[in-house]
C-alpha cells in the first residue's frame, strides 16, 4: 500500500483528537478579554486627560507662550494634546508647517487609538472557523469509532459515539462564544475611536487657528514697528 496523505491525516487526527482545539480556544478568550480590559482602560485615561487642559492650553497659545503650551502637552494622554504638541514643535516654522504637524500628530493618534483592534476584529472573524475545525475533528474521530464498532454496534458503543459527536459540537459553541465578544467589542471601539479622534480634530483645528492668527498678529506688529 502506497503513501496517502489522508490516511496519515486521518492517524494524526485520531491520535491528538479536538482538545488542543479547545485549549487554543482558551488561550484566544483570554487573550481576547485581555486587549478588552486594556484598550478599555486606555479610552478612559484618554477621556480623563482631555478634561480641563484646553482652556490653559488655548490661552498659552494667544498669548503666544510656547513653553507653557509645551509644558501643557508634554506626556499627556489627551489625543488632542498631543496633535497640538506635534504643532507647538514647529510654531516658529509657518502655517503649511503647522498643519503638516497636525495631519502627522492626527495620524499618530490613529495609530495609538486602534493598537490591538486588530487583534479583536481577527478573532471575531476566525474564531468560529478554528471551533469549527475542532468540531469537523470530533465528528471524524467519533465516525472512526463507529467503523472500529462494525455493523451492529453495542449500545454502548453506540452511547460512546454519540457522546463524542456531542463533545465536537462544543468547540463550535466555544468558537462562536470566542467571536461574539471580540465582534462586538471591536465594533464599540471603532466608534470610540472616531468619536475620539473627530473631537482631537476640532479642538486641533482651533488651536492652528489660534497659532495662526497669533502669528499674524506677531507679523503685523513687526511692520508696524
Amino acid at each position: 500500500m502506497g503513501f496517502s496523505i489522508t490516511n496519515k491525516f486521518l492517524d494524526f487526527t485520531l491520535l491528538t483528537g479536538a482538545e488542543w482545539v479547545m485549549w487554543l480556544l482558551i488561550a484566544l478568550s483570554v487573550l481576547s478579554v485581555y486587549v478588552m480590559i486594556e484598550r478599555a482602560m486606555f479610552y478612559r485615561s484618554a477621556a480623563a486627560a482631555e478634561t480641563g487642559v484646553h482652556r490653559k492650553l488655548f490661552n498659552a497659545l494667544t498669548e503666544r507662550d510656547m513653553e507653557l503650551a509645551e509644558g501643557l502637552t508634554k506626556d499627556s494622554e489627551a489625543p488632542s494634546a498631543r496633535i497640538i504638541s506635534e504643532m507647538v514643535s514647529v510654531a516658529d516654522r509657518g502655517k503649511t508647517a503647522l498643519k503638516s504637524a497636525m495631519e502627522a500628530g492626527r495620524a499618530e493618534e490613529k495609530v495609538r487609538l486602534e493598537r490591538n483592534l486588530s487583534i479583536l476584529g481577527t478573532l471575531g472573524a476566525n474564531a468560529p472557523f478554528i471551533g469549527l475545525f475542532g468540531t469537523v475533528i470530533g465528528i471524524i474521530v467519533a465516525f472512526d469509532k463507529l467503523g472500529a464498532a462494525g455493523a451492529k454496534p453495542t449500545p454502548e458503543q453506540s452511547a460512546a459515539v454519540m457522546d463524542g459527536i456531542a463533545e465536537a459540537l462544543v468547540a463550535t459553541a466555544v468558537g462562536l462564544l470566542v467571536a461574539i465578544p471580540a465582534v462586538v467589542a471591536y465594533n464599540v471601539y471603532q466608534r470610540r475611536v472616531k468619536r475620539t479622534l473627530a473631537h482631537a480634530d476640532t479642538i486641533a483645528a482651533s488651536a492652528l487657528a489660534i497659532m495662526i492668527d497669533a502669528e499674524g498678529s506677531d507679523s503685523s506688529s513687526e511692520k508696524d514697528d
